[in-house]
Parts: structure tokens; C-alpha cells; sequence
């Protein structure tokens, strides 16, 4: 069972974790020759409550990723008072999930495949006064990096994680940029399991690049978590999505 910690106790539990994560981040991005404000981190808080996203927004996170739209709904609707929050929907999004989605999240980081740029884009009309940033999700996996055929912009992904093959992200990227409703602003992707993620995150580089030659404004590049993130900074991410070295492998018990 995990230990119970007073609110006070859990705070400086989350203060040291990000200061730890922080000092990563800093030496990734000197080794890189970037700047440590050209990578912004996102806080990974599915499964946490709500008040430990009030504690890391007191230390300055001002960007939260959340997977389940069943949970990061609740949350913010609990936290609505944290105007300075952007959310981050970061988790695999079925279509009938995109009117509940579009309502909370500030950017939508899991695009990849035309029919859910359709739901976002009609769902995002009905319910939003300004345009929803969407980044399109690259398939990092092994079978698409050996050349395996695929049939369509999704197919070929890893089950459960999602992606479109590299070869379809521009035309998703037209299809987004077809929309009304949406903006497109960058990439996102999930390093393989098992495997080194060095070819997969130099793999994400070079589609990052072609996308950018075409549509110069779609900057984002959302990769890397708590175990590979220094790749992740020297392959040009410039969002972090780090849960367990920030938060801890489990919720602790708080009273």
C-alpha cells in the first residue's frame, strides 16, 4: 500500500520530482544546443486526482496531459478556476468521444486517421469560439519503419497506441487544414516498446521536417516520456509528456 502523505508532505514529494525532472531537461537541452524554454513540459496526471494538478500548478506546471476522457473531463470541470491550465488530451479518441473532448481540451494531441478530423472539426463547431489545435499522430512502429504495406492513414498502428503511417501524415495534414474548426499544429508520437527509441524518434525528426516545408506554422513536436526524454530533445521535441518520473509510479495516499 502506498504511504499516506499530508498535503504538505505530497506537495514537496511533487516539488523535488519536478525540480529533478526539470535539471533533466536543462542538461538534455545543453547537449542538444537548445534552449530549456524551447521545450515546454506537459504533466501526465491520469489516474492522479485533482488536487495533486492543483499542487504542480502552485510549482508553475502550467500544461496537464490526460488519456481517459471519462477522468480528465471530471477534473476540468472540478478545476475550472485554474484558468492559466491548458489541457492536453493525449490518449487514443474514438469519434463519439469528440463533442465531450473538444469542450475542455486546448489541444488534441491524438489525430490520425480523416474520419476523426471530421468529428473534432463538427464538434468543435458546435461547442467552441475559436479553432482547436490538433497534432497528427506519427506510428513510430518497427513494421512501418520496414516498409510494411498499409492501406490507409491508420493502418499499421500498434494496438492500443494509435498513429497514422508517416507516408499518409501530409495528406492528414491537408484534411485538418481543409477544416473549419481545427488548426493544425504539429506531431505527436509514442516510441516503440522494447526497442531502442533512437531510430524511431530520428524517424519522427525527419517527418516533423517534411511537415513543416508544407505547413510552416505546425511547430509541435509531442515526444518523449519519463524514460526517454533526453532523445526526445535532441530528435526537436518541444513538448515533454512525463508521468511517473513527475508523479510517482501509483497515487499516494494523501490526508
Amino acid at each position: 500500500m502506498a504511504a499516506e502523505l499530508t498535503g504538505d508532505q505530497r506537495l514537496a514529494e511533487l516539488s523535488a520530482n519536478l525540480a529533478a525532472v526539470r535539471d533533466r531537461v536543462t542538461r538534455a537541452c545543453t547537449a542538444a544546443g537548445r534552449e530549456p524554454d524551447s521545450v515546454t513540459l506537459i504533466a501526465v496526471t491520469k489516474h492522479f486526482p485533482a488536487p495533486d494538478l492543483r499542487r504542480l500548478a502552485s510549482l508553475g506546471i502550467a500544461d496537464v496531459g490526460e488519456n481517459r476522457d471519462q477522468e480528465a473531463r471530471v477534473k476540468a470541470a472540478e478545476l475550472t478556476d485554474l484558468t492559466g491550465l491548458a489541457w492536453h488530451f493525449i490518449g487514443q479518441l474514438q469519434r463519439n468521444k469528440a463533442r465531450s473532448v473538444v469542450r475542455y481540451a486546448d489541444f488534441v494531441h491524438t489525430v490520425d486517421r480523416p474520419e476523426l478530423v471530421d468529428a473534432l472539426d463538427a464538434a468543435a463547431g458546435r461547442v467552441r469560439d475559436r479553432p482547436l489545435p490538433v497534432l497528427l499522430q506519427v506510428d513510430l512502429s518497427e513494421a512501418e519503419a520496414s516498409g510494411v504495406e498499409v492501406s490507409g492513414p491508420a493502418a499499421g498502428s500498434l494496438p492500443g497506441r494509435g498513429g497514422a503511417a508517416p507516408r499518409w501524415i501530409l495528406a492528414l495534414a491537408e484534411a485538418v487544414v481543409r477544416s473549419t474548426h481545427l488548426r493544425l499544429a504539429g506531431l505527436m508520437a509514442v516510441a516503440p516498446l522494447g526497442v531502442d527509441p533512437e531510430p524511431a524518434f530520428a524517424r519522427l525528426a525527419e517527418v516533423a521536417a517534411r511537415l513543416r516545408a508544407e505547413h510552416p506554422a505546425a511547430t509541435m513536436v509531442s515526444a518523449g516520456m519519463s524514460g526517454d526524454l533526453e532523445l526526445a530533445v535532441r530528435f526537436g521535441a518541444t513538448h515533454l509528456r512525463v508521468g511517473t518520473a513527475l508523479l510517482g509510479g501509483r497515487p499516494s495516499l494523501v490526508r
